[in-house]
């Protein structure tokens, strides 16, 4: 975890912020596992029928109120190519 003042217990719910590529300014509900926030999250993308893995780490973690919101940052180096939107058009 990279914030100590974040807590969490086994169960908590956590509101994930992406940041950066095709998932930019989406959200998501997470359940802790373990008392934790998860270091990396992998999303699925699909873009014009392709399926693509996203990787989204180097969380920043905040109390806000009685909830916990996780921000992740896209990681293109460890995540699945995208393919150039130009060339996407050009396949039809």
């Amino acid at each position: 975890m990279t914030n100590n003042e974040v807590t969490l217990s086994h169960g908590d719910q956590y509101v994930v912020f992406y940041t950066g590529g095709p998932y930019d300014g989406q959200t998501d509900t997470r359940i802790s596992t373990d008392g934790t926030f998860d270091e990396t999250v992998t999303v699925l993308v699909s873009l014009d029928g392709k399926e693509s893995q996203l990787v989204y780490g180097a969380p920043v973690a905040k109390s806000i109120g009685d909830s916990v919101q996780v921000h992740y940052t896209w990681d293109a180096t460890a995540s699945e190519a995208l393919e150039d939107p130009e060339e996407r058009l050009t396949d039809q």
